[in-house]
Formats: structure tokens, C-alpha cells, sequence
């Protein structure tokens, strides 16, 4: 009897569970069908508010590109670069949110030089943006799967070119395993870490030193993308921009992405 009860109250739980979840999903699913309905209307307003409510239960690369969009449409740029910029951290090979962002930098104030580096590390910086973390991981997993096989047609094939083809691509098939697993690891640093930073303010005083008395080095306007690099202060940043300028901000002028 006191089998039977518990278990008829695991499967309560596990019902309760799962209605919940139902309901919740359904919850999500009919607000997004609201804020689409309201962008497609034109209440673009109304979007933003539902959008920015269901960010608040979770994230996603989706909702921070109609997010994006919805900004985009009321003129206002800077939240627009920076939820595209949200967006692209989470799905880093999607062609859409990069063409936006792309659009929406364009009419931002400041025209920033990206200054040169070397061609590898460019090189290295677009492969790893192709895919998200997930999607790394995954391939790595496929290439190690492979490579196993490839080894097991190395090990028991009888033809010499079967084995020829086991051993180089089971090789090759590591070497691309390492590097998706350091490709992995480059996106969800990226992701974690948070060093990419909006500015908000429509004028920004880039500082010499973190103090309201310090030397203007320049001045940076909103929507512009800045990377910060010290950021153990409350009311200021240390911050660079992609030209390779750096100084100090107040922190209450850029918004972290």
C-alpha cells in the first residue's frame, strides 16, 4: 500500500510538472504571436514591451532580433545595435541579425576604423563566429564519431586504400575535433565573459584617468560598440575602442551587451 501511494504521488508530481510546463510554453507561445502581431500592426511600442517581458524569462537569439527590430523601426538605433548585438552573441553565424547590425551601426554617429591586425587572427575570429558554442560542440562530437570509425576501417579492412583512407581521415578527423572543441570553448568564452559594451548616452567623455576631473581624450556618441577592459570599478570603466583608443567612462553611460 505505501508502494502504490508513492507512487501514485510521483506520478501527481509528474503530472503537475508537466502541465505546468504546457501551460507555460503555451503562456510564451501566445505572447510572442502578440508582440509578431503587434510589430506586423505597426504598434512597435506594444512590441517592445512584450518582447522585453519574455526576455525576462529567458533569452534568446530570436526574441533579441525582433527586440532589435522593433527598436529599429521607432528610431531608436542604440537599443537596436544592442539587442542585435545580444542577438549575434547567441547565434554568431546568423546572416540576418549581422546584416541588421550592420544597417543599424551604419547610422550611428561615430564611423570607427577597425585598426589591422594580423591576417590569421582575423581568420581564426570568423571561423570560430560561424557557428554558436552548441553548434561547435555538436560538430566536434560528429568528427570524433568519425574519426572512431575511420579507425575501426583502418584496424579490420583488407583493401590497402580502404586503409589508407581509415587512417588520414581519422586523423583528419581529430584534428578538426581539437579544433571544434577550441572553437567551442573561444564562443562560450565570448559569451560568458561579457566585455562587449553599448553606449547610451547620446555624448560620451572618454577620461584619461576615472574621475569627473580627469582629461578629455575623446568623445564617443550612442549606439557606438566599445570592449571594456577593466571593469573592477563601480562608477567607471576602463574601455577601448575598436580603433585601439582606450579611456576611462562612466559606467552609467554604456550598457554591457
Amino acid at each position: 500500500m505505501a508502494t502504490w501511494q508513492l507512487t501514485t504521488g510521483m506520478m501527481s508530481l509528474l503530472l503537475m510538472v508537466l502541465l505546468s510546463t504546457l501551460a507555460t510554453v503555451t503562456t510564451q507561445a501566445q505572447t510572442k504571436a502578440e508582440a509578431d502581431s503587434a510589430y506586423q500592426q505597426g504598434n512597435y511600442q506594444q512590441a517592445i514591451v512584450l518582447y522585453e517581458q519574455m526576455l525576462q524569462k529567458g533569452v534568446s537569439a530570436d526574441l533579441y532580433y525582433n527586440l532589435g527590430n522593433a527598436y529599429y523601426r521607432t528610431e531608436d538605433i542604440t537599443h537596436a545595435v544592442l539587442n542585435y548585438e545580444r542577438a549575434l552573441l547567441l547565434s554568431p553565424g546568423d546572416a540576418d541579425i549581422r546584416f541588421n547590425l550592420q544597417m543599424a551601426r551604419s547610422k550611428t554617429i561615430d564611423k570607427i576604423t577597425p585598426e589591422s591586425e594580423m591576417f590569421f587572427v582575423t581568420w581564426y575570429r570568423s571561423l570560430a563566429g560561424l557557428m554558436s558554442v552548441d553548434a561547435w560542440a555538436r560538430t566536434a562530437l560528429a568528427m570524433l564519431a568519425l574519426a572512431i570509425v575511420l579507425a575501426l576501417l583502418y584496424l579490420f579492412a583488407s583493401p590497402v586504400w580502404m586503409r589508407k583512407v581509415g587512417f588520414f581521415g581519422a586523423l583528419f578527423m581529430i584534428v578538426g575535433f581539437l579544433l571544434g572543441n577550441v572553437l567551442a570553448w573561444q564562443q562560450k568564452r565570448e559569451f560568458t565573459q561579457r566585455h562587449g559594451a553599448i553606449v547610451t548616452s547620446s555624448v560620451a567623455n572618454v577620461k584619461s584617468t576615472p574621475a569627473t576631473t580627469g582629461t578629455d581624450l575623446f568623445i564617443l556618441h550612442e549606439g557606438t560598440r566599445v570592449d571594456i577592459t577593466d571593469g573592477t570599478m563601480k562608477q567607471w570603466k576602463r574601455v577601448r575602442v575598436a580603433d585601439g583608443k582606450e579611456g576611462w567612462i562612466e559606467a552609467q553611460m554604456i550598457e554591457t551587451i
